[in-house]
């Protein structure tokens, strides 16, 4: 109740100035997550409640499976080849090359990891949060393009991140198991019956909803409760074949579309709502995890995410735009702005909850946590005075300039 009083006080004292906050460094990853690490450090009780942090894990892996459902939903041809492409290239040609590098990183700071247990370390790390970097993808002063892109971007290499780390798990456990079984049981189980399950209700249920429409027999206001319902089924149908609710709620989000077309425009007002409050939520759980492990944290570990928020992702994105004819202010600042945030908390969790044991997990557990703590407060702090300079540098471009051409396309992820 400690814990729960706080957060629910925390979201009404934070309600009441979200407004002046908006333009400040004391964004609402900041706020959450520090007052999470306070309320762990002035009550260190709070840190053998390992019973009740299982129940937040459950909570935390929910409001992803609903994210991944809601992003998935407003996918569509016309965002992903808008604007030259800009998010296919993002997408398609900078997330492996993220990976690999953040794996080939991770090899060399931390010796004792096997390939496959930096993989996992890698896939956790990938994804970027357009919530953290919410001033980014809102400001009026960044090219609508620009942010169109990192928008997109953020909303979709949550769900492409998840294949990569099931299977570098899978790999890492038929190293230390020596059981070929592991990786099949890995690629049929997590994705095929994840997909499978995602699929069957995402088209059940939108074929459902569109009939109901259709037929007028479902009030307008109803609409984005029973949309959001289906990812919840996802998470309880797929305990009883022991898929990846992850995977299941992403093809849902997806297969859904097909009978319902406007689900996009639906689970936008969840996302806006009760989705921020669950953002909220994992970012003050995880300002406590934080708060538990705070005496581990060391050098090889700040070198890491050092070099997982610069290199592993600035060299990508730099590869993903040749072509493009970007200024270089563009290229380095969205290479920047690519903050790790509630996808890569959630993921870590995830790997936890699998249960590998594996000798390298202490490690991967702590990498992760000072890469997300360390981008919350950098990309944070550096958010307004770096769309002050870019604006700057995109002014005093040629008016020809890629960057002062009219987006094309429909609305993107938010």
């Amino acid at each position: 109740m400690i814990i729960i009083s706080t957060f629910v006080l925390l979201v009404f004292l934070y309600s009441l100035v979200s407004r002046r906050l908006a333009h400040t460094i004391f964004t609402g990853p900041i706020v959450f997550t520090v007052a999470g690490m306070a309320l762990v450090l002035a009550l260190p009780v709070l840190r053998q409640l390992d019973a009740d942090l299982e129940a937040f894990l459950l909570l935390a892996e929910v409001g992803l499976v609903l994210t991944l459902f809601a992003d998935a939903t407003r996918i569509n041809l016309e965002v992903l080849e808008a604007n030259e492409k800009l998010p296919v290239r993002l997408l398609g040609i900078g997330m492996l090359p993220t990976i690999l590098l953040g794996a080939a990183g991770a090899a060399i700071i931390f010796p004792h990891l096997s390939i496959w247990e930096a993989g996992i370390l890698a896939a956790i790390l990938a994804p970027t949060d357009a919530g953290l970097g919410e001033v980014v993808v809102s400001s009026p002063r960044v090219p609508t393009r620009i942010r169109q892109a990192l928008s997109v971007e953020a909303g979709l290499n949550d769900g492409l991140a998840v294949p990569f780390l099931m299977f570098f798990i899978a790999l890492a456990e038929v190293g230390t198991q020596g059981a070929g079984a592991v990786l099949m049981r890995f690629v049929v189980e997590q994705l095929g019956f994840g997909a499978l399950v995602g699929a069957v209700i995402g088209l059940a249920g939108g074929w459902l909803l569109g009939l109901a429409k259709r037929k007028e027999w479902m009030s307008e206001s109803l609409q984005p409760l029973g949309l959001v319902a289906l990812p919840l089924l996802c998470v309880m149908g797929i305990e009883p074949v022991g898929g990846s609710m992850f995977i299941a709620g992403y093809v849902a989000g997806i297969a859904v579309q097909i009978g319902f077309r406007e689900a996009g425009e639906q689970t936008v007002e969840f996302t806006e709502g009760w989705g921020r409050l669950l953002d909220f939520f994992v970012f003050f759980f995880f300002g406590m995890l934080a708060a538990r492990a705070w005496t581990q944290l060391s050098l090889p570990l700040l070198v890491y995410a050092v070099m997982s928020l610069t290199a592993v992702r600035m060299l990508p994105v730099a590869m993903a735009l040749i072509g493009t004819r970007l200024s270089a202010a563009t290229v380095v600042f969205m290479g920047w702005f690519g903050p790790r945030g509630l996808a890569s908390i959630v993921l870590g969790l995830v790997y936890l909850e699998q249960e590998s044991h594996l000798p390298g997990e202490s490690t991967i557990k702590l990498a992760v946590m000072t890469t997300v703590l360390l981008s919350i407060l950098a990309h944070g702090l550096s958010a307004m005075p770096g769309i002050g300079l870019y604006a700057r540098k995109v002014a005093a471009l040629d008016g020809s300039a890629p960057e002062h051409l009219e987006p094309t396309g429909s609305k993107p992820l938010s």
